[in-house]
């Protein structure tokens, strides 16, 4: 009987675990320029916030950012990709955190500690591309585990 039980119990949880899906949030929505964002780690979400949306057009502007990690960052590793009708049209990979060299405040933060960024950020880019697109953002670390995964959706119809 306890062995059904605990059989039961944990096809529960794996259904749970399983169909676990992260609401959509707003970053920014303004006339011209909508954002929204979507935890695409099935065990985590995260929160993210811009003060305005017109603020990204000055090329730097002000983040906040905020998570519990799950893994420690001893290096961090990101990729992301430009995706338009479904299709990657561009990929960008990087390292962030190595030993000896780290490009982030919270390189060699611990499993469990709470990441929190609030300050600026430059794009390096001089336009927001136009139209209706989606940047895939993905974080992982020295393991190769998920420390952070996020798809954007962007709608911009800003005149330039």
């Amino acid at each position: 009987m306890k062995t059904s039980n605990v059989l039961v119990l944990i096809l529960v949880l794996h259904y749970i675990r399983a169909s676990t899906e992260w609401p959509t949030h707003t970053v920014c929505k303004e006339d011209n320029l909508e954002i929204h964002y979507k935890s695409c780690d099935p065990q985590q979400d995260f929160a993210f916030s811009i003060d305005r949306c017109s603020d990204i057009t000055t090329h730097t502007f002000n983040v906040r950012a905020a998570m519990l990690l799950r893994h420690s960052i001893k290096e961090l590793y990101v990729k992301v990709d430009l995706i338009i009708n479904g299709k990657t049209v561009l990929s960008y990979s990087d390292t962030l955190c190595e030993p000896g060299h780290s490009k982030l405040i919270f390189c060699g933060k611990k499993k469990g500690e709470h990441l929190y960024y609030e300050g600026p950020v430059t794009l390096g880019i001089k336009e927001i591309p136009q139209g209706d697109y989606t940047i895939s953002a993905k974080l992982t670390n020295e393991d190769r585990a998920t420390v952070a995964c996020a798809d954007f959706t962007v709608k911009n119809y800003l005149e330039y």
